[in-house]
């Protein structure tokens, strides 16, 4: 692994679980066994280096989606609903620490000012919501599912699953207990 790449995944680790504020680039280059400087050469600035953290994010969480989607056949809208809620716990439990830093309030806060992390926010949610539309308008058609606005429909059942991602994230509740609960409450949603 080069030096770039250490840099990017332990401060993939440290911004997700300390915050942007409260990650110093001593405390990096501590961790990762390099002076300071090496840190600057690479990225200049820590926010450059946040948005290099950021932009990695969004390369794996699209990469990952589309890899799935590309070797899925779904029977129906409804079935594909289910099986990308189910594909968006396991990734947000495979990418925990990427996932913790989109729970966090600093990118959000950084996104009002820095058009380029707005874009790679916007990146990221519109993969994951684009994925519960496509099911969406596909059970519409097949008629597994009623007609619905469907922007509108996924974005209430990716408010729905990221919920859940949340109490994962935080260890607050067993999130894997609550999978059954979530796909009725969509399946109980998409087909009145």
């Amino acid at each position: 692994m080069s030096k770039k790449d250490a840099i990017l995944q332990a401060a993939t680790v440290l911004f997700s679980k300390n915050g942007f504020k409260e990650t110093s680039t001593a405390d990096l280059a501590k961790m990762i066994n390099v002076a300071e400087g090496t840190i600057f050469y690479h990225f200049k600035t820590k926010e450059k280096l946040f948005l290099a953290v950021l932009e990695k994010t969004k390369k794996m969480i699209l990469e990952e989606f589309d890899s799935y989607m590309e070797n899925q056949h779904f029977d129906s809208g409804m079935g594909m609903i289910e099986r990308a809620v189910s594909f968006h716990l396991y990734l947000a439990g495979k990418m925990e620490n990427q996932f913790l830093l989109l729970h966090r309030y600093y990118p959000y806060q950084m996104a009002e000012v820095v058009p380029q992390c707005r874009r790679y926010l916007e990146a990221i949610y519109d993969c994951l919501v684009s994925i519960y539309e496509d099911g969406i308008e596909m059970g519409v058609k097949d008629g597994s599912i009623d007609p619905l606005p469907a922007r509108k429909t996924a974005l209430i059942i990716f408010s729905m699953v990221d919920g859940v991602v949340r109490f994962k994230t935080y260890n607050l509740y067993n999130a894997n207990s609550l999978f059954n609960e979530l796909v009725s409450s969509c399946k109980r949603m998409l087909k009145t």
